[in-house]
């Protein structure tokens, strides 16, 4: 079987073949060439220690399989994406899943791993278990803030993708989402949305 590209962003392909993902960094041809490198290089790693430190601390996560200089080699999770499927379930199950992707996004930010871009679209709903995917833009941090930013960017997906059951759905996310911090990480976040009103306008 050949490598199929099955995704192309800003900053990567993703090929599938025999099961495995392969994650490509691409050249830009408007940055530098050694800073291109370096970044690329730089951010390839991060990545694999991210992914690496979720997994071995029982988050679910995708494994890592290989890590190259600018290509991972990461487990193929053959599940449902939930931006494409969440509603379609009935209102009970999509309560569920999203208190279990709560659940595992607490234990990442108990870790300091922060994801960076938290959205249904990086949610693979497989055997009952959510796994959270593609921490490209992820980083280790203690910062209040950062855990703020990930809880708003998957309210804001919730709101724009399956508003319909928008506000049960977050509130059951909060349910799910339980650490020592997450009182401050909520006010923060309401912090982070005030801000973000205000850059609308």
């Amino acid at each position: 079987m050949k490598p199929k590209l099955i995704f192309q962003g800003a900053e990567a392909k993703i090929y599938l073949q025999d099961n495995i993902i392969t994650k490509e960094r691409i050249p830009k041809a408007y940055r530098h060439q050694d800073l291109d490198l370096k970044l690329r290089k730089s951010r390839t790693k991060r990545e694999a220690k991210l992914l690496t430190k979720a997994n071995g601390l029982g988050i679910n996560t995708p494994k890592i399989l290989n890590s190259e200089m600018f290509s991972l080699k990461i487990e193929y999770l053959n599940g449902e994406k939930l931006s494409d499927t969440l509603n379609s379930y009935d209102l009970k199950m999509q309560l569920e899943v999203i208190k279990k992707l709560g659940k595992e996004t607490s234990k990442l930010h108990i870790n300091e791993i922060i994801h960076g871009d938290l959205t249904t679209s990086n949610v693979i709903l497989l055997d009952n278990k959510t796994y959270i995917i593609d921490f490209g833009l992820g980083k280790i941090s203690h910062k209040i803030e950062d855990k703020a930013v990930d809880l708003h960017l998957i309210k804001e997906a919730i709101n724009a993708k399956h508003f319909k059951n928008s506000k049960e759905l977050f509130q059951s996310f909060l349910e799910g989402y339980e650490s020592n911090e997450s009182n401050d990480i909520i006010k923060r976040l309401e912090v982070v949305e005030k801000r973000g009103r205000y850059k609308r306008h």
